[in-house]
């Protein structure tokens, strides 16, 4: 993972704290310091002691030279000892940078003036630059950690094993171990391991977990459990649907992961002004030294001192740490307030959002559809739901689910079934020719539809090539839908769009009911991403566009849009995969919130940048003039990265304020 000082550190094992090896990289947010800070916490709590009590003790030998009436060398000796042990972790570090190619960094600034600050008498002035550095470092790591550990928290929902019942017992069983079809028994207080239906029991879950909600929410037989919730009051019988690696706790755990790694426009524009910015600041010392006292013969030890100054003011510390802790923190909001977003760069994407557009079924609307109708031509109204159950049995869509759930007989066997994407399915029943599906497919097998068409959603059905009647099935607006819509065109989005697949009928109904203006329907997936790329011409230069989906046959406009959401709780895993962000129980809401969240984390690191290089200016202003000690300059560059860090952490708190929202 590529660090904000443009180190890359390569993974590694760390110790194995309470019993679990766990793989981890090196966390780092800030320019080097010596040892980065691992997330492993039983470490980091070692190191942060160790370094405490150097500092503790350069600190006593640095009152002991200033207070103590001693006569030389006595003083000295003690500013040297005082040097060493506040200044060991800068000087191994800025010496391992170098080793390392890495040689323009702050370590290698706070070294230069300290030793610099000796070379010229200010003795306790170099030992105040390391001591005052320390301690805003070691303050800086805290407040680090304590964000981290709050977004690790979010994602430590993994139970290490399940129940299944065997000859009367509970028996534990690795998640792995665990195929679909398989029954799990989960007790009160226990987290839901798999995802699943259940099968037996009521209970409350506590979702907070996946969802950002505080309240518990009812489950009974027959409905979804998504691994992760915790049972709170029943146990529940569950048969696994997904296995482990496709359920809900293992694509929160992915998303957490690749999170860090995606760095925003901002964080990467800082990490290569770092690179530049350094070493002019350190050739920039170097002049204000040399021109003045080689060529104008002035007071070497005043512009010595200036040059210092000038090193320590200039230290880029306050913007390789805050920005990206900045949108560390945002995606930390909005994950508790139920959208997982995976990396800075889709929330910044986010934050800047003009135009949304969102598929219908599965994603504005329920995608649990209800067999309403029943219209055979030539048959028996069961033997054509039991051919188009037949032929709809292995697809994976909300539509053909619903029909092969609304047979209750005896599945007939269908062979050569064959998916026709955003058409139907076709297949061989009874030796007989089935096709099944929307008026496109039956345009290519050639097959002539009614004049009058029905209202809703239709599902026509063909047998050997000829009509043989339809099926009206009935989808319902999301709760919340309408709300969300709302929302959204009270934060300024400037175009909200439907694409569909479905009839135009279903779809200006949805529509209606959503209250959104802009519908295209019978829509194939290459038409969608046509239409994508269109609506993105017509967006601002700095604008956004986002899409939300959920099937399989979304996944390449989620990948093209500028920032693709789906919805985690009915979605496709390759919807999943290619989306930038995730909203975990399927409620749109969900959605103005993260923009909300986003658009206050872009506003913060507007801020922290902005006040970052005007401080700096005016010390740098007052240093030339007034010649500051290097103590006070320390403490300005500690003071800004301080107030920048604290600012950052604001965004940890958006999440639960937003639930409310």
């Amino acid at each position: 993972m590529g660090c904000s000082c443009g180190h890359n550190h390569e993974k590694e094992k760390s110790c194995a704290c309470h019993g679990h090896e766990h793989e981890r990289e090196h966390e780092h947010t800030g320019c080097c310091h010596g040892d980065h800070a691992p997330s492993c916490g039983c470490h980091h709590q070692k190191n942060s002691r160790r370094e405490g009590i150097l500092l503790a003790l350069g600190a006593l030998f640095l009152a002991c030279g200033i207070f103590l009436p001693l006569m030389p060398p006595f003083p000295l000796i003690f500013y040297l000892a005082a040097l060493l042990l506040c200044g060991y972790p800068v000087f191994r570090a800025a010496a391992k940078n170098i080793l390392h190619g890495e040689i323009f960094d702050e370590m290698l600034l706070m070294a230069l003036a300290s030793l610099g600050a000796f070379a010229i008498g200010e003795y306790a002035e170099g030992v105040m630059v390391l001591l005052l550095f320390q301690i805003g470092e070691m303050l800086q790591h805290r407040a680090v950690e304590k964000s981290r550990a709050s977004i690790r928290a979010l994602s430590d929902i993994r139970p290490d094993f399940a129940l299944m019942e065997e000859k009367g017992q509970l028996r534990k069983v690795s998640l792995g171990d665990v195929a679909p079809g398989d029954v799990i028994i989960v007790r009160p207080g226990d987290r839901i391991p798999l995802d699943g239906e259940i099968i037996a029991g009521e209970s409350l879950l506590d979702t907070a977990a996946l969802t950002g909600e505080s309240l518990p929410r009812p489950i009974r037989e027959g409905e979804r459990a998504l691994s992760g919730c915790i049972n709170l009051s029943s146990p529940l019988r569950i048969r696994v649907t997904h296995p482990y690696h496709q359920s809900t706790v293992s694509r929160i755990l992915t998303l957490m992961e690749e999170a860090e790694q995606k760095k925003s426009r901002a964080a990467r524009m800082i990490t290569r002004f770092a690179k530049v910015y350094t070493p002019i600041v350190v050739i920039s010392a170097l002049l204000i030294f040399l021109i003045p006292v080689l060529l104008f013969r002035q007071d070497l030890q005043h512009w010595a001192h200036a040059a210092l100054s000038f090193l320590v003011i200039s230290c880029p510390c306050a913007l390789v740490i805050s920005v990206p802790l900045t949108y560390f923190a945002g995606i930390g909001a909005a994950s508790r307030a139920g959208m997982l977003v995976k990396g800075g760069s889709d929330l910044e994407m986010l934050s800047r959002a003009e135009i949304i557009a969102l598929d219908k079924t599965g994603t504005l609307t329920r995608g649990e559809f209800s067999l309403t109708g029943i219209f055979p031509i030539g048959m028996e109204k069961d033997q054509l739901l039991s051919l188009a159950a037949a032929a709809e049995s292995m697809s994976t869509h909300p539509i053909a689910r619903s029909v092969a759930a609304a047979w209750k007989g005896e599945m007939k066997k269908a062979e050569n079934i064959r998916e026709i994407s955003g058409q139907g399915v076709c297949a061989l029943v009874e030796g007989k020719r089935i096709a099944v599906g929307n008026e496109r497919l039956m345009d290519a097998f050639g097959v002539a539809l009614p004049r009058e068409r029905p209202e809703g959603i239709a599902l026509y059905a063909a047998v050997n090539e000829k009509y043989a009647g339809y099926l009206l099935l009935q989808d319902t607006l999301k709760l919340g839908a309408k709300e969300a819509v709302r929302q959204l065109k009270a934060l300024g989005i400037r175009k909200i769009l439907m694409l569909t697949g479905d009839t135009w009928e279903a779809a200006r109904k949805t529509a209606e009911e959503a209250g959104m203006e802009e519908i295209h329907a019978g829509l194939l997936p290459q038409d969608k991403v046509a239409l994508i790329e269109k609506a993105m011409e017509e967006k601002g230069k700095k604008g956004a566009l986002i899409f939300l989906g959920d099937g399989i046959n979304d996944a390449p406009v989620l990948a093209r849009a500028d920032t693709g959401v789906a919805m985690g709780g009915m979605g496709s895993a390759a919807a999943i995969e290619a989306a930038d962000g995730v909203i975990m129980d399927d409620d749109l809401q969900k959605l103005p919130r993260a923009i909300r969240i986003a658009r206050k984390t872009q506003r913060i690191v507007y801020q922290n940048i902005l006040f970052s290089l005007l401080v700096k200016l005016a010390v740098m202003g007052l240093n030339l003039i007034f010649s500051l000690p290097l103590w006070i300059c320390v403490f300005a560059d500690v003071g800004v990265c301080m107030l920048a860090i604290l600012n950052a952490l604001r965004a940890m708190g958006w999440g639960r304020a937003n639930k409310s929202s």
